[in-house]
Formats: structure tokens, sequence, C-alpha cells
């Protein structure tokens, strides 16, 4: 009556069919959940935390739960305006008369609706299986009060009925014209007036909100869920059952409305049924048993929810008294705390006032049981197997739209409030719940994209543009490589980054993969050191042999990596980095990691030098830039960067080859790629404060101002900012000259001999034209250049051709960052720089 004296017969189909669209397509999707495994305790709470996690279904039951226990306020409010309409005493009057004795006021109703609640109580601690007895008798007397009612439709005759309105003194009548056609079109159109209950003009949001109070019962089989014998069998029946009874029952009723009572009797007394009945005190035990039974289902809902919500430890001690249960296994503790609540809500004193904020909540929930649907949907797990088919993504799309969109015609406040309420919500959960067991939906949907686009992620579209820098970093033990691997990751530039490690062992000889244990603690030194890295681990019988496999086989599609970094080959005892780490040395943290003790100073390593420059060698033959790290550990990042020092810290580049200075250019694509990594460097936030010195190696007579400006040219095209210093070492490359078989002045190598060798090994056929004393005096020279920088980028020259000149090739690489600090050996295979748009 509430409904169509205000909306009229059009607008209050339009409602149900919104209401019963919205509800409808979450009924599919609550089937499809609940045929899809074993159901518990906790209803739409079980269902969308174990579909999207801890955080979404913490949330939402928290939110489902405050809906339930507003609901149940809503339907005792309801029954208390029900009982002071059949027995308070009348506006105006001190005195009551025959059955009319209850004092009507704000108190005196709070106390029948305490009264009224207690007796809710009672019938939920005794257990579900009294509740359910009660309720299935209680649906025995609406199914023949609603029987009488529609025979009354036919069977009274036009009557007038008298309209007593509180604080209003005077008369006025309804009418029950009986069928009219008149009566019809009168009440055909909408003609919103003021709801004598609050006082307050009705809008279509208003009405429709009230109205869809009474078709959330959809939930009532689903909350008890954990009391169902067969909840995947008996939820969807009995849902969709109840679902198409009510909405067929709700149209048939507004229509006999319309076409019976006048709009005065629709709006000015909701309890008009009673006066047209054909047996009037069986309506008003109906309307009794109907909103004493949506309040139990309300408040055992509320309770079952909140039990659910105790026993996932999501809140911690917060819920844990509403763990406890009786003999039988009723949450007894849950029952009384929801009680509480909904007691408290009760002294919101009128049924309207709430009925915006429970609507609210339950659209917010629906389509929360929606939005879990479809992400279990759009991820296409195989295990995702209900038996109930009859739904798609469409319809799961259709139900959160709805939802959303009625939440903000309804009560936009109320809509950003309960938002904002469940985002806050959400972010706490996150930070502050424990990890579940459950499955997180979020990896399997990040699975199915990742998947997708790696598919249009295509290699032969790359261009140099678009170049990053793809990191594989081998790992002997992290123990001492922490701060290599955090140096190394603020290399990466938002590119692929692998932490690569080989475990020498044979599988044959072993029962099973000694790998697999070893998983979770690498995993877990990614979480603890914040690096964006994934791990690859291989078994081979040497080091050159799988970092060979890791070369081949690490990333997939067009993320692979493009860039190997190695840690230096040399007699410095290893430092264990992790015992002093800031991420493992709080209270809470033992060093642990399943990680083996570093190898003592004494100990023979796993590899040899030979071997060691053989994994170098490899590398640029499969087309991999390489990178060498020396002393990164002796790197102090966080003083080196905030320290308050003037000038701020510099990172020195050194783009020439010192081991070739009869070939040295600036422009080569080993150098270009050595530049592109230190500007990387210092694009990465932890390094912004820090300035790039780049250092140009001059000879006397070889015009170093046209050498610098064209050094300034190029750095101006490729948009690095750096500081240029010019450095003499004419001294130096005498020492050089001496032990060449030329002298200064003699025939230069041709242009194409030199590409030639260059492009074959970039380090002298005869190896031993560089001296010991040359490369120390080089080393002199870079470590003269003050002030110390907080790291240095060399050129790396390319193995020999002749594999045994390996060992001199990497004494003199010793020799050159003997002392340097932290030092980066830099060889680049590939053009990486670009002066395009």
């Amino acid at each position: 009556g509430f409904v169509v004296g205000h909306a009229g017969l059009y607008q209050a189909l339009a409602m149900f069919a919104v209401a019963y669209f919205i509800i409808g397509m979450t009924v599919l999707s609550v089937c499809a959940i609940a045929t899809n495994g074993a159901l518990d305790a906790g209803g739409a709470y079980y269902m969308i935390s174990r579909a999207l996690g801890p955080e979404f279904g913490g949330s939402i039951g928290i939110m489902f739960f405050l809906a339930n226990v507003c609901g149940s306020a809503l339907y005792v409010l309801g029954l208390v305006e029900a009982v002071v309409d059949s027995f308070g005493i009348p506006p105006g009057q001190n005195v009551g008369t025959g059955v009319h004795v209850l004092p009507q006021s704000y108190w005196y109703e709070l106390l029948y609706g305490t009264v009224l609640l207690a007796l809710c109580l009672l019938v939920c601690l005794v257990g579900a299986s009294i509740y359910a007895k009660a309720t299935f008798l209680i649906f025995l007397i609406v199914a023949g009060v609603l029987g009488t009612i529609l025979i009354s439709f036919f069977a009274t005759r036009p009557i007038g009925v008298p309209i007593r309105l509180p604080h209003f003194n005077g008369s006025e009548n309804g009418s029950f014209t009986g069928f009219s056609l008149a009566t019809l079109r009168d009440n055909l159109g909408g003609g919103y007036g003021v709801d004598y209950t609050t006082g307050q003009m009705m809008s279509f949001s208003s009405v429709f909100a009230v109205m869809f109070n009474g078709c959330t019962g959809i939930m009532a089989g689903s909350n008890m869920s954990g009391d169902l014998k067969r909840p995947s069998y008996s939820i969807p029946r009995g849902t969709i059952s109840a679902v198409l009874f009510t909405y067929l029952v709700y149209n048939l009723l507004a229509f006999l409305m319309c076409a019976t009572c006048n709009r005065t009797l629709l709006q000015k007394d909701y309890g008009f049924l009673r006066d047209i009945s054909i047996f009037p005190p069986l309506v008003t035990v109906g309307i009794y048993a109907a909103t004493l039974s949506a309040a139990m289902s309300n408040l055992i809902g509320a309770s079952r929810i909140l039990y659910a919500l105790a026993r996932d430890d999501l809140f911690g001690r917060a819920l844990a008294l509403a763990k406890k249960t009786s003999a039988s296994g009723n949450p007894v503790m849950a029952v009384i705390i929801s009680w509480l609540v909904v007691q408290l809500v009760l002294f919101s004193g009128k049924l309207n006032t709430i009925a915006g904020v429970v609507t609210t909540f339950f659209l917010l929930v629906y389509a929360t049981v929606n939005l879990a649907c479809l992400a279990l949907e759009w991820a296409s797990a195989p295990n995702f197997r209900p038996t109930f088919r009859y739904f798609t993504w469409h319809t799961c799309l259709l139900g959160i739209a709805g939802c959303c969109v009625m939440m903000f015609l309804i009560s936009p406040v109320s809509a950003s409030v309960s938002l904002g309420f469940l985002l806050l919500l959400l972010l706490a959960l996150h930070y502050l719940s424990p990890s579940s067991t459950w499955g997180y939906i979020s990896q399997a949907l990040i699975f199915h994209q990742v998947r997708k686009y790696l598919l249009m992620l295509d290699v032969r579209k790359d261009h140099v543009k678009f170049w990053r820098p793809q990191m594989l970093l081998m790992v002997q033990n992290p123990r001492g490589s922490a701060r290599l691997i955090d140096f190394v990751n603020d290399l990466k530039k938002s590119g692929l980054y692998v932490l690569g490690h080989v475990e020498l062992q044979d599988l044959d000889a072993l029962p099973s993969d000694p790998l697999q244990p070893q998983q979770d603690s690498w995993l877990s030194l990614v979480d603890k050191l914040n690096v964006k890295a994934f791990i690859s681990l291989t078994l081979a019988p040497s080091v050159r042999h799988g970092v060979r496999q890791l070369l081949f086989t690490s990333g997939l599609g067009g993320m692979r990596p493009n860039t190997l970094v190695l840690g230096f080959y040399d007699d410095t005892a290893p430092q264990d980095g992790l015992a002093q780490h800031p991420a493992f040395t709080s209270a809470r943290e033992e060093v642990p990691l399943g990680f083996p003790p570093l190898r003592a100073p004494t100990a023979p390593k796993l590899l040899s030098a030979r071997e060691y420059v053989g994994i170098v060698a490899d590398a640029l033959k499969m087309l991999r830039n390489v990178l060498l790290a020396r002393q990164l550990e002796s790197l102090d990042k966080v003083w080196e960067l905030r320290r308050a020092a003037s000038p701020p810290p510099t990172i020195h580049v050194w783009p020439v080859n010192l081991l070739r200075p009869d070939s040295a250019r600036y422009a080569d694509t080993c150098s270009l790629f050595l530049l592109q990594m230190a500007c990387i460097l210092n694009m990465a936030r932890a390094w912004r404060r820090a300035r790039l010195r780049l250092f140009l190696c001059v000879e006397a007579g070889a015009m170093p101002h046209a050498q610098e400006e064209k050094l300034r040219q190029l750095l101006k095209d490729l948009r690095i900012q750096a500081q240029i210093q010019l450095v003499p070492w004419d001294a130096v490359t005498r020492l050089h000259w001496q032990t060449c078989r030329g002298p200064p002045g003699g025939p230069a190598p041709t242009e194409e001999e030199e590409e030639e060798e260059e492009g074959a090994v970039n380090f002298p056929a005869n190896a031993t034209q560089v001296s010991d004393e040359y490369v120390c005096a080089a080393n002199k020279l870079v470590l003269e250049q003050s002030p110390a920088p907080a790291v240095r980028f060399l050129y790396l020259p390319r193995p020999p051709a002749d594999t045994s000149l390996y060992p001199l090739y990497l004494h003199q690489l010793e020799l050159l960052t003997r002392g340097l600090g932290p030092t980066v050996l830099v060889h680049g295979v590939s053009a990486v720089t670009s002066t395009q748009l």
C-alpha cells in the first residue's frame, strides 16, 4: 500500500522490475557460487571471502553483518508500528478503550521493540532447528493470510475506512471502492506525498528504498548455509522459487490495490488491509508473523556472519568472543552480540529512517556477490565448474551495474559513505589481517591477463626507442649479495629482473628435486629486500652450463633477459650482508631464510677463472649485454645518497676502453650502452640527487676542445645531463706505446682492420702488448679523480678469442679495478639509445 499509494501502479511495477532484475542477477551469481563447492557458515560472506580473498570477504562481511542488523531493527520497528496501529491509544485520547490500551510515545515504542526483539533472541538462542520450525509455521500462517486477502478484494463490498493519523485530531475517510476503472485510472500515475510516520516528503528513491527491504530475503537461505544439510542443492532451488513467488505476489497485490483502493487510503493508512479483510484478526496475525519472521531471519543471519568472521580470525581478538558456541554448535555469543547491536539501532525510532541505509548496505553486498562470480568467470580457472549453469559474465556485470546505479539514486550520501567505509575496511584488512590459505582470485585474474598480454608482446615489433634493461643477476649465495641485488634493482628501469642461481648437483643421483624446498626462501628474500624480481633456479654439472641454461630459458615471450650481471671474480672474502641488512635486523626477524653459510676464505671456489671468463664470452656470443660488479657490497647507498655534504654524490663514467688506448672511441655501441646504464641509475628515485661526471681522456695535440664539444653535442642529442671533465693521459698512453711494436707516430691500423678486430674480440690479439705497468697507471688515473664517487662505470672489453688468454684478461680487469670501490664494468652489444621522437 505504501509503494502504490505514493508511486502509482506504473512506477510501482517499474520498481518491482528494477528490484527483481538486480535480485535476479544476484541470485544467478549466488546459485553459481553455491554449487561450485562445499559451503560453510556465513552465507554471502563465505562465498565472497573464498572467491575474492580475505580483504574483500572481511570488509563485505562487516557490511553484510550491519545490513542484517539494521534489517532486523527495521522489521522490529515495522512490527511495533503494526502493534501500535492495532492496540495503541488513538491520538488525542489519554485513556484507551476496548483493545486500544497501549500508550504511544517514543519511549513506549522503544520498550515494545525491546520486548519483541527479546522474543526473537530467545528463538535464536535455542538454535537453528527451532528457528526453522518457527519459520515454517509462520510460512503457513502468511500463506493462509495471503489467500484471505486475495479473496477479500473480491468479496468485500465498497466501504469507507476512517483514517486516524497521529498528531491529527480531524477526521478523514479513505475508500475501498471495489474493482473500479476510475479508481485504477486515478492510481496509475505517481502522487508522492508526506509519509505520516516520519513527516518527510516521499520520492521515487525513498519509496524504492523502503520497498527494496521487502525483497532482501533472498540471502536468508544462503545465510543459513552452515545449518543446511545440502546447501549446494537447497540454496539454488529455494532462492529461485522464493524470488519468483514473491515477484508474482507483489505485482498481483499492486494491481488489486490500485484497482480497489483510492489514493487517500493507500497513503494514509498502511494497515488498510485489515479494514477490508473478510476476517480482520487474521490479517493482523499475518502482519505480525511476517515481520517477526523477517526480524528473526536477519538476526540469525547476522549472528552466523559474525560467527564466520570470528572463526576466520580476520579481526584478531576483536571478535574472539563471538567464536564461543553451545554444546549443540549454536554460536550463542554471536547471537547475543548481534542482539545488542540491533538493540542500539532501535534507538533510531522510525522505520523509514534507516530504510535507506539498509538498502544501500544490501545493494553493496549484492554488487560484491556479482563481482565475486564475475571474477571467477573471467579468471577461467578449471576448478570453477558450478553445476548451476544459467549465468554468464553478462548477468554478473548487469547485476553490478544495477546495484551501483540504484545505490546512488537512492542516497548518494549513504552510497558514498558506505563505499568509503568499505575502502577503509579493505585497507585495514590488507595491511593488518594474516595471510589466508583460501586462494586469491586476484592471482588467477592476473595470470589470465598476463598470459593474454604476453602473447600480444611481439618481439618483432621491438624498437630501440622503447628499449629497457632486462636483467639476469647470477647469485651464488644471497648472504653475500644483498647490496648487489638492491643495486641491480635500481638499474632495471621497470624492466624484467631475474635472480638466477645454479645448484651443482645431478638430478639422476637425487630422489627428488632439491630446488623446490629452496623456492620459498628465495621468494621470502625478494619480499624482505623489497625488490621487484623473479626467481629462476636450475641444476647443472657446472656453473657455466647453468648460466647458459638460464640465459636460454629465463623469461617468457617478449620478456627475456637481455643483460647478464655477475659479481666480480677475485679473492675477496665474502661478507654476510643479510646479517646487517635493515630488513633482517628487527627484533621480530631472525636472520635465517634457508640459505647456507658463506664460503670460508680458504675454501675452494665453485668455478675457475677460465670458467668465469667463459661465462662472459658465452653471454656476448648470445648477444646479451654484460655487467661485472665489483665491491658493490661496500656500497652503503643510504649513507651515500642522504649525506648532507656538498657537493652531492657523483657517478663517474669512463666510456673509453682503457685496455685499448690505441682504439679508444666514445661513440661505439659499448660506450653508448655504458652511458645509458649510468643515466638509468641516475633516473632511479634513490639516485636522483647524484650527478653524472663523464671523463674524456685526451692527448696533447689532439684538439681536446673539439672532442669535448663533439661529446657535449652527443649528450645533448641523447638528453643526458652530465658534467664533462677532460683528463690528460699522455703519461699513461706512453707506457702502452713503449710495449707496442710501433712508435706512437707509426702507421695506425686501418678502419676496416680496427672494426674487424673490435667486432671479434675487442681485446688485443697479443695480450702482452698491454703491460701490468700500463694497467696500474690507468687504475691510478681513475682513482685520482676526486671527489670519490658513489659508484664508477668502466668500459668492459670483450674476452679474447684465444681461451688460453682468459686468465690474463681477468688479471688485467682485476688490476684495472683494484681499490676503486664500487665499480661496474659494462659491455653492450645492442643499440639502446635513440635521438628520434
